[in-house]
């Protein structure tokens, strides 16, 4: 399981760090998007984001 873990988290790692080596300015820009909007807009998202990585995994397996 830790093997799995570690796996998981160097992917996250790596797809996160597509964006900002691809397209900084794009990267930039959304990030300055994304830092002025309101609590409950980031809450929402991050949410969003949860619920699609469970409902992947549910999938998945």
């Amino acid at each position: 399981m830790g093997a799995s873990l570690l796996t998981a988290f160097a992917l996250m790692l790596i797809i996160e760090g597509i964006l900002p080596f691809v397209a900084p300015v794009a990267w930039r820009e959304t990030f300055l998007r994304l830092a002025s909007m309101a609590d409950g807009q980031i809450r929402f998202i991050g949410l969003t984001s949860m619920l699609a990585g469970v409902l992947l995994l549910f999938v998945l397996s």
